[in-house]
């Protein structure tokens, strides 16, 4: 069957002819049917079998090039992310502090809207593959996890220690003061501007692929926009874009991982051989270790990867979900319950009225030192996670796309943004309020706000329980590091090859696994040893910015898209891909 064509804009209705579906053009209604088919070729035999070779050669050269260059040129490849950090990245902060606010501002219109709200991801009627509970905890897996146990104490302690408001000078550092809006700007970090991020990029793939039948891919997700020209150059080049944004986005994720990791090893007697003493005496994992620690990891997320998503996927998550409430119990219990308490009151309530300010603030340097500073924070912070974000959109939207068949948009949306933000907030002030009360109260003495990030929520168990129980929750906190390390490598993989595979995920895929699993280890590696997380996070910024744009794009498509099938539904014309195949050019009354 012949697509009948994109989204296109309504015209005049004329008397509608009883003819199959191929031959029907949008001047017999008012508006057309939508595409439900995009060809997209794939290669039929040989190594790219089932792949769409002019993106995953592309996708694999450029990757291969970071690596290289990273290896074999590293004093070049640092001089220059030094200088992309102080000219692109500056130049582009505005972008992404509007890009976000735009963002979360079309979530809620596309939640408000109660027509909008009602329409399925999927054919009317249809049930949601998965419960509510394994939809959140798989959410919760391929999200959230490794950040929450690296930021749900570093953030808030960094911020206690040093945010606008200190910048300023109208609060102390590290005081009863500073805690307040320490949390604000950890949560307007880890709140809305990452999850509707996710879930606009979850809903223009999801929305097209289970509604319409498109391919489950990026360019899918453009195409109420572009129609059938997503089947040619600008479709390849856009999946292109997504596979890289996503290999740095996740490598750069992993790197925190792997430090938190092996700081964890080294905390639980696993040898001195894994840390070694960087700038200012502070001790940093070792080269050998981070490469012991990706071949660990990558390793067992490959093997993972190859088992497929039913069986590897889901089998961890609920691994994760399980030790994660366990932890989160535990600081309840017999940490600051109380005070984290009292601060998920408090934060939420301060988050939720300076939003919309906080989400369009953009500092500005006119030459003074205070300026210049918070031109620095915010570049080191707010623009540099609305980069990660963006980077991580394509491969976790596209895991959030398969895993939400059949859900409303309302319900969906609301699923997305809410639950695991909330999450993220009931982690940060339940698990760093415990670390901060430590500090305030002068138990801690600097041992935790003074420790490196990837130690601080080491230290904090350390300090609250004695040593033997600190060691074994220490070690299942090494546990959970590791099955989250192995579910966000493995998802990333399953997802680049899905990309690569015009959105599918079946057939020959294994030595493809093998190829992204080792590039994963090989940018984290090499950019690790050659200048640290800082390397990594100039390059994943920089690589963001190709795709934030294919990000506006799909969040004016995807509005495009709910419209216009309500126009459709309005004149009768039909909006999925079954009732396409089957209508025979009738415009019915609703």
């Amino acid at each position: 069957m012949t697509s009948p064509g994109a989204d296109q804009t309504p015209v005049e209705q004329s008397p509608a002819e009883k003819r199959p579906a191929d031959q029907i053009n949008s001047s017999d209604h008012p508006i057309a049917p939508p595409l439900v088919e995009l060809d997209i070729d794939t290669h039929d035999s040989g190594f790219y079998d089932g792949f769409s070779r002019e993106v995953t050669i592309p996708a694999k050269i450029i990757v291969s090039l970071i690596i290289l260059w990273a290896i074999f040129f590293p004093v070049n490849a640092m001089e220059t992310l030094q200088v992309a950090n102080s000219t692109i990245i500056s130049a582009f902060s505005g972008w992404y502090v509007y890009l976000v606010a735009f963002l979360v501002l079309s979530c809620a219109v596309l939640v408000a809207v109660p027509q909008i709200g009602s329409l399925r991801i999927g054919p009317p009627g249809e049930k949601p593959e998965f419960s509510r509970a394994s939809w959140f905890s798989m959410l919760f897996g391929a999200g959230i996890g490794i950040g929450m146990l690296t930021f749900s104490t570093g953030e808030p302690l960094a911020h206690f220690s040093n945010n606008p408001d200190i910048i300023r000078g109208t609060i102390e550092a590290r005081s009863a003061e500073a805690v307040r809006p320490a949390y604000l700007y950890t949560f307007l970090h880890w709140g809305f501007g990452a999850w509707c991020t996710y879930a606009l990029v979850g809903l223009g793939i999801g929305y097209v692929a289970h509604r319409r039948g498109l391919l489950l891919t990026i360019r899918s997700s453009l195409a109420p926009l572009f129609g059938e020209r997503m089947s040619g150059l600008g479709g390849h080049a856009v999946d292109v874009v997504a596979v890289v944004a996503t290999i740095l986005g996740v490598s750069y994720t992993l790197a925190f991982g792997v430090q938190q990791f092996v700081a964890g090893l080294y905390r639980i007697g696993f040898g001195d051989w894994l840390m070694v003493e960087g700038e200012g005496g502070v001790l940093i994992a070792s080269n050998m270790a981070i490469v012991v620690a990706l071949v660990v990891l990558v390793g067992a997320s490959t093997i993972s990867a190859l088992s497929g998503v039913g069986r590897g996927i889901k089998w961890l998550s609920n691994i994760n979900m399980a030790l994660s409430f366990g932890l989160l119990a535990l600081f309840a219990i017999v940490g600051s319950g109380l005070f984290g308490l009292q601060l998920m009151g408090t934060a939420t309530w301060d988050y939720i009225v300076n939003l919309p300010a906080q989400s369009l603030a953009l500092f500005a340097d006119d030459g003074s030192e205070t300026a210049g500073a918070l031109v620095d924070w915010q570049l080191g912070w707010t623009v540099m996670y609305w980069a990660w974000w963006i980077a991580f959109a394509p491969f976790v939207g596209m895991f959030i796309a398969r895993i939400s068949r059949g859900r409303t948009i309302r319900e969906y949306i609301l699923g997305v943004a809410l639950v695991p933000s909330l999450m993220c907030f009931i982690w940060m002030t339940l698990v760093g309020g415990t670390a901060i009360d430590l500090e305030l109260s002068g138990v801690a003495g600097g041992t935790i706000v003074d420790a490196p990030m990837s130690d601080q929520l080491f230290a904090t168990l350390a300090l609250l329980l004695d040593p033997g129980t600190a060691a074994i929750v220490s070690g299942l906190v090494v546990i959970l590091l590791m099955t989250y390390l192995i579910t966000s490598a493995d998802s990333a993989i399953l997802i680049v090859n899905t990309i690569n595979g015009a959105g599918d995920n079946e057939g020959a895929r294994r030595f493809h696994i093998l190829f992204w699993g080792l590039a994963l280890a090989f940018v984290v590696g090499s950019m690790l040893i050659l200048g640290g997380i800082e390397a990594i996070r100039i390059t994943m910024i920089i690589g963001a910015l190709p795709f934030s744009v294919v990000l506006a794009a799909m969040s004016v498509s995807i509005v495009k898209a709910v419209v216009f099938d309500l126009i459709r539904k309005k004149h009768g014309v039909p909006t999925t891909q079954e009732a396409c195949e089957n209508w025979d050019g009738e415009v019915t009354t609703p």
